[in-house]
């Protein structure tokens, strides 16, 4: 029946209880059946729907009208009055009947789709008691027993649902646990960190990572129970304030060194700009040398501070070494021409060596000596060139009139030519002890007598060799 098919009248028979006509729908709803009078039945106000939408034959095995519109549902052998609808023919009574068991069968099916595609199983147990109390109001036809048992294998089956769906959340909020355990524990990780070990940028951008993380987890991760949420958010909480008193006081004593640094630097920059006019050229480039020790051994500003301080420094540097480099360059122009007669003088020398005649080196050397000293200074960058040549024809001077010595030395002759005469004398002996031991076949004096002589021999060739340069 259709909404426009029934009416809020109520008919009566002689044979049968007043029926109360329900307003919609035209098969109504479970709810709807469950708050109808019992004492009343609908009373069509149109004709029937056709008999053709239900199995008459699958309806007629549960239930049949009477001429007068009675329906019963027969039910464990008995028959049990369902309601009556008068004025329609025997089929469409039953049909109407049987239209509403199918409503509810319907339910019981979009309920075991439910189950069998794991749906969440809120509110199904409540579903299979409302269906089940639609069926005991016996105000429709069809294998209610049948429906009763599939409903009973509902609540099996979504008591395991239930089950699944509670290990699932279970493991789902341990996992959860377990992800927020690990954010309170690094935070802790991090805070628990000595203040002059930490990386302060990283570890500032990786707490605030964290937080940001607790956030998200808090408002959309599982709920964990107030008890636990709270417990951890007072670990990660606690982390965060010291991790912050940490920070604040490392930078209140970085500022408080960097002050003291920018003083002492400071100081070091005055005493390096009033060096920075000086002509003084040795005693100012001193200065500037221990300046620079200070600075190196004086603690770090911070780093824009630092920087600053330092271009200030080196500022006062750069002026007074560019101040000598220009007056260096301009006494080298002037040393120029010394340099030019140096030169010269350094080639005049290298041709006494090599050392053939040791008074004349000597004397040629020495009127080179008293005309480089006049001669003057030459460039910076070139002193030490040319000195080091003079130095090395100097040294071949003195090693031939050193070599010249050794030869003449008589004391050297006499020793040499003693030493010569006592070593003669031992090998005579030894040649005279060597030939008894062997006219006496004695092998081991033999040997003995040998390696002495051989010795002496070898110290001869080496004394007659002295004795010769000596000549």
């Amino acid at each position: 029946m259709t909404d426009s098919q029934q009416s809020d009248e109520s008919v009566s028979t002689p044979s049968t209880p007043a029926v109360a006509v329900p307003k919609t729908p035209a098969i109504p709803t479970p709810a709807a059946f469950a708050a109808r009078p019992k004492s009343s039945v609908a009373a069509p106000s149109a004709p029937a729907q056709p008999s053709s939408s239900v199995d008459l034959v699958e309806a007629a095995k549960w239930g049949r009208a009477t001429d007068d519109g009675h329906v019963v549902l027969l039910l464990n052998g008995e028959e049990v009055p369902v309601g009556q609808y008068p004025g329609a023919s025997k089929d469409d009574a039953l049909a109407y009947f049987a239209r509403k068991f199918e409503d509810i069968t319907a339910q019981i099916t979009l309920l075991e789709q439910r189950v069998a595609a794991n749906a969440p199983s809120l509110d199904m147990h409540k579903t299979v008691k409302h269906l089940r109390a639609t069926l005991d109001e016996r105000n429709a036809v069809g294998d209610v027993r049948g429906a009763e048992a599939r409903l009973s294998s509902l609540d099996v089956a979504i008591s395991a649902l239930e089950k699944a769906e509670r290990a699932a959340s279970d493991q789902a909020r341990a996992a959860e646990l377990e992800a927020r355990e690990a954010l309170v524990a690094e935070a802790e990780s991090i805070a628990g960190q000595e203040p002059a070990d930490i990386q302060w940028k990283t570890s500032s951008a990786r707490m605030n990572e964290l937080f940001e993380a607790w956030k998200v987890a808090q408002k959309s991760g599982l709920r964990l129970g107030r008890g636990t949420e709270d417990a951890l958010w007072k670990r990660f909480r606690a982390a965060r304030t010291v991790f912050d008193r940490h920070r604040r006081a490392y930078f209140s004593a970085l500022d408080s060194n960097n002050a003291a640094a920018k003083d002492v630097k400071e100081a070091l920059i005055v005493k390096a700009e009033e060096l920075a006019n000086s002509t003084d050229w040795g005693q100012a480039a001193g200065e500037y040398r221990r300046l620079m020790d200070e600075w190196k051994s004086a603690p770090r500003a911070n780093r824009k501070e630092d920087d600053a301080l330092w271009a200030r420094f080196r500022g006062a540097q750069d002026k007074f070494f560019a101040a000598r480099d220009e007056a260096n360059a301009v006494i080298d122009a002037e040393y120029g021409k010394n340099l030019v007669v140096k030169e010269a003088l350094l080639r005049e020398a290298q041709d006494i060596l090599p050392v053939r005649d040791l008074a004349a080196a000597k004397k040629a050397l020495q009127a080179i000596r008293e005309r480089w000293e006049g001669a003057g200074k030459v460039p910076r960058a070139d002193m030490a060139r040319v000195e080091a040549g003079l130095r090395k024809v100097e040294e071949g001077v003195r090693e031939a009139e050193d070599d010249n010595w050794r030869r003449s030395d008589p004391e050297a002759k006499a020793r040499t030519s003693s030493a010569l005469t006592q070593l003669e004398a031992t090998i005579a002996g030894l040649r005279t002890e060597l030939a008894k031991a062997e006219a006496a076949g004695d092998a081991k004096k033999i040997k003995a007598a040998r390696e002495a002589l051989e010795a002496r021999e070898a110290w001869l060739v080496q004394i007659q060799k002295a004795a010769e340069d000596l000549r």
